[in-house]
């Protein structure tokens, strides 16, 4: 099979790019990095200049002088060529170096999830297959007894060669990454059941890699590569654990009866123990803990963020590269967390202008740039980001427009004009461009969806709604990040108690209550960032009373009942506040946005239940 073509920029000669990430202390000329990216390949350099020969299965990696390279344009640590034709130069040792194999075909799979497009995506589902087969390759072959048993019997264990174990570790993160695409690449049931089944076997092959770390644990000095194989499993292991245990209860449960399970404190042991070893997925380990705390706990958690804990992981890797794109991002990142939101700014605007090479990159710029504009009601400001993001990102075109047309609606009809820009009719094209991703739309779509409804060319006239673009920035979790600012939550106030008197002299339609339960919503999230709590429960209980009046956004009052329980809870209440929670989790269903919801009472009760037995 011809491997498939990765796409660079061509015709501009050899680029230099930054390094974006890479153990702290390793410089071009200080010899081999002690860790690098498995999906960038290796140091072309073997690690023990003086050594033994490298085995052909691992061959030190392949391709890249550098470790973690992302994008940039050249400055600390400078590179040759374009990531993307560095892989290209791995692919004739892609069929026997297994760690060849799993670099390149990362890459072509990165560019994929980058991308969207389904040619890349199908590039990367063929890379992938090829880097199975060559990890296979190497894989210890079991007796037709063994293949209907676990993997490898405990037995087994002390038997199996170095280079097997490397396999074991290579093929569970290939088949990984290709269960990923196989969801994204046809919402077909069959394509769903292939992707469920790689999850779980490739889970298995991780949890078989732990027992057999634990077995060579003692014998360590005789590896070669022992730090390799033990980052691998801490990446596997810590990852699985920590992502599983954000599930809702009730998904956990059909889970484990299958096999699996998820520890969210194992999880983040184990990717700590990785981010301070010296293997190549240190820095993977050290990016999942990022994400964790500075987007994942926010968007499915409590919105409570471990800032320290990121800028501790962070500041060692900043301070190698100060330039680099993903550490710029990181690092805006936390900033805009501790409500620095104009440095923030500022640094994701150095983010963009490092590097031209992944426009991708920009785009989760862009992202974060329109909502710290939304956060300032910098509307005009904000408009320009999402009108970036609908021309250029193919990631969710139904939710970019109807970000476009809710940020546009708090803007006054003259400037609306000033833009040529017809609102009406961006609502109206959102219910065309929604997506479905393994067979199932995406929740933050069909949300934008049913909202869209109101300006359907059905109706006799649209129906406006009331600040849609302060009621986006409460489902992508928002208000925990303007807490940290007083000045703007006041201004939020501001803005949502004109709405609410606004809507005292509207006609009474179908959507008046709907209307005023959203505003009263919001105006009790402003009063909580304010420490004004009587006014804020006030606020909570009227939606709460009003439940049987609603029409339409049923999602608001569990979605209220959660911020009530955090009410409670930030006043010493915490048997009120879990009460609260269980009581949003059992008695409401079918409504928008239930499983980020529900995610989110998870992470809560898993918090408080902890706190309370303590």
């Amino acid at each position: 099979m011809d491997a498939p073509q990765v796409r660079g920029r061509r015709g501009r000669g050899k680029r230099r790019l930054r390094c974006a990430l890479a153990p702290p202390g390793t410089g071009r000329s200080a010899g081999p990095p002690p860790s690098s990216l498995a999906g960038a390949g290796l140091s072309r350099e073997p690690r023990n200049r003086g050594g033994p020969q490298l085995p052909v299965w691992f061959l030190g990696g392949g391709g890249l002088r550098r470790n973690m390279a992302l994008v940039g344009n050249g400055a600390e640590l400078e590179a040759d060529e374009d990531i993307f034709e560095d892989a290209l130069e791995s692919i004739s040792m892609a069929k026997e170096s297994m760690y060849h194999a799993l670099g390149y075909s990362t890459i072509v799979v990165l560019q994929a999830v980058m991308t969207f497009e389904q040619q890349d995506i199908q590039n990367g589902i063929s890379a992938m297959k090829d880097a199975l087969q060559t990890c296979q390759k190497y894989r210890k072959k079991c007796t037709v007894v063994e293949s209907f048993s676990s993997l490898l019997s405990r037995g087994s264990l002390e038997q199996l060669t170095e280079e097997e174990m490397h396999a074991e570790i290579c093929y569970a993160e290939c088949l990984l990454q290709k269960a990923a695409l196989t969801f994204v690449q046809d919402e077909n049931m069959i394509n769903f059941i292939k992707g469920g089944l790689k999850i779980r076997t490739s889970y298995q092959i991780y949890k078989e890699c732990l027992s057999i770390l634990h077995v060579i644990q003692k014998n360590k000095g005789e590896q070669q590569f022992f730090y390799e194989f033990e980052g691998g499993v801490k990446l596997g292991i810590g990852a699985f654990n920590l992502m599983l245990s954000l599930l809702p209860a009730r998904i956990i449960r059909l889970l484990e009866f299958i096999g699996f399970s998820g520890n969210r404190e194992l999880g983040l042991l184990q990717l700590q123990e990785g981010a301070s070893g010296r293997s190549m997925r240190s820095p993977l380990c050290c990016l999942t803990i990022l994400a964790f705390h500075t987007y994942i706990s926010l968007i499915l958690g409590t919105g409570e963020v471990n800032v320290v804990e990121a800028e501790n992981l962070l500041a060692p890797f900043l301070r190698q590269f100060p330039n680099g794109s993903l550490m710029l991002f990181y690092h805006a990142r936390i900033e805009l967390l501790k409500g620095n939101v104009e440095e923030a700014q500022e640094i994701f605007r150095k983010c963009i202008s490092v590097q031209e090479e992944w426009k991708q990159f920009h785009h989760l710029c862009y992202w974060e740039l329109m909502w710290i504009y939304v956060f300032q009601q910098n509307w005009m400001k904000a408009y320009y980001y999402s009108d970036l993001l609908c021309k250029e990102s193919k990631w969710s075109k139904a939710t970019y427009v109807f970000l476009k047309a809710a940020i546009l609606s708090m803007l006054p009809e003259e400037d609306v004009v000033a833009t040529k820009e017809d609102v009406v009719t961006l609502f109206r094209q959102v219910d065309s461009l929604k997506q479905r991703i393994a067979g199932k739309s995406i929740p933050t779509e069909k949300f934008a969806v049913r909202k869209s409804r109101r300006y359907s060319a059905s109706l006799p006239a649209p129906v406006k709604l009331i600040v849609p673009a302060l009621e986006m920035m409460y489902v992508w979790n928002g208000f925990p990040v303007v807490s940290k600012r007083k000045d703007l939550s006041e201004n939020l106030l501001v803005t949502v108690e004109k709405a609410e008197a606004a809507l005292q002299n509207e006609n009474i339609s179908d959507y008046s209550v709907d209307d005023e339960c959203l505003v009263k919503l919001l105006k009790g999230c402003c009063l909580k960032n304010l420490q004004r709590p009587l006014q804020a429960e006030l606020c909570f209980n009227h939606v709460i009373q009003s439940e049987k009046l609603l029409k339409y956004d049923h999602y608001l009052v569990p979605f209220t009942l959660f911020e009530l329980a955090f009410l409670y809870k930030s006043q010493g209440e915490i048997d009120k506040a879990i009460k609260t929670l269980e009581t949003a989790r059992n008695n409401y269903k079918d409504y928008s946005m239930e499983s980020r919801l529900h995610f989110r009472i998870q992470a809560a009760l898993h918090l408080w239940k902890k706190t309370s037995s303590d």
